[in-house]
């Protein structure tokens, strides 16, 4: 029996001579340890022995079993250490060589504008409110004291469901819905970013589909000089301490007196240029005292309170501005347009367009 033990180890030193991979390698652990190896198959041979025997060969028969493994696994470290040198070689990285140019994305001009203005009037203890772009018509309209068949509903031409249900034309929903909301009638300050819809021809300066950003303030005591205040904090913000704002009598249904708003040029500084059409002003919004009949709509007494809202389009202020002269360039997934704000979030100049 020690003879043929001593075979087995003559037989498996020179097949692991022979090994040169893990396939080859494995085909010797079957071969000596599988179900039908050299190696269990001496251990059939334990029956044909005395008990003496059996221990003394179950021994011989472990030594052997335990020799053969370690030569494997010897063997497995040494091919697997060859195996990773040859592939760390061939895959090796010439780190001289100039690497790939990466794309790098961008904050969207709409959005970095909402974030402006968000942030200015988070500071001044707004809240950002926001509600459903499929609005009724109750709130899209009739407490906004635009009644069916006003003509102000004909001018905004929505995009109706049915009878009830529409895409809201305005934010300002949400003001009534905050309004409606506050059931105590405490004091209200809130900003109301998001997409409203009207049918429009696109264009260069129009879209069916864009950003405004309402405001609504409702307390005791709300003058004209609180709304004129808040829109020269946004107008400084947004461009420049130096821009100045007027106010040019306007009509608005939910507010009375209404206004539309102008800024400076500030590109020629109110001297004139083709940006302001040689005026020295150019048209941002609209605002206005709270219409009282808005007020008593959503259920305040409009001889104790009295409020300011005003509205302005996204679009339109980053298109002044960035001096972007086509909207649709916002919706274009246009990667190259998208770069150049790169240049604004680290302090460079825009390239006008």
């Amino acid at each position: 029996m020690n003879e043929k033990v001593e075979t087995i180890k003559k037989e498996l030193e020179n097949s692991l001579k022979k090994v040169n991979d893990m396939k080859s390698l494995n085909d010797v652990r079957v071969e000596y340890l599988g179900k039908k190896g050299k190696v269990t198959e001496l251990s059939t041979h334990m029956k044909d022995l005395d008990n003496n025997q059996k221990k003394e060969f179950g021994k011989i028969l472990n030594n052997l079993r335990k020799s053969v493994e370690n030569s494997l696994e010897s063997l497995k470290v040494k091919i697997e250490e060859e195996e990773l040198n040859k592939r760390l070689e061939a895959e090796s990285i010439d780190v001289t060589l100039p690497g790939n140019k990466l794309h790098v994305g961008s904050i969207h001009p709409l959005n970095k504008i909402i974030k402006e203005v968000e942030d200015l009037f988070i500071s001044m203890g707004y809240d950002v409110a926001e509600g459903p772009e499929i609005e009724t018509d109750l709130y899209n309209f009739e407490l906004l004291n635009l009644p069916a068949g006003h003509p102000a509903r004909d001018a905004q031409d929505s995009f109706y469901i049915n009878d009830e249900l529409l895409l809201r034309s305005q934010t300002s929903p949400v003001q009534i819905r905050t309004m409606l909301a506050n059931k105590e009638k405490t004091p209200i300050r809130i900003i109301c970013p998001g997409k409203v819809y009207r049918k429009d021809n696109d264009d260069a300066t129009h879209s069916h589909e864009f950003h405004q950003i309402e405001g609504l303030v409702v307390d005791k005591d709300i003058s004209m000089n609180h709304l004129k205040g808040t829109l020269e904090a946004m107008a400084h913000h947004l461009f420049g301490e130096d821009v100045q704002i007027r106010f040019r009598p306007s009509y608005f249904p939910f507010t009375e007196p209404s206004f539309e708003v102008d800024l400076t040029c500030f590109k020629c500084e109110g001297k004139g240029c083709s940006m302001c059409k040689g005026t020295g002003w150019i048209e941002v919004l609209g605002a206005g005292m709270v219409h009282p009949q808005v007020l008593k709509n959503c259920g305040y007494d409009p001889e104790k309170y009295t409020g300011f809202a005003f509205g302005v389009g996204v679009e339109r202020i980053a298109m002044l501005k960035y001096e972007i002269s086509d909207i649709r360039d916002f919706y274009t997934n246009n990667t190259k347009f998208l770069e150049q704000f790169n240049k604004f979030e680290s302090g460079e100049e825009n390239e006008s367009k």
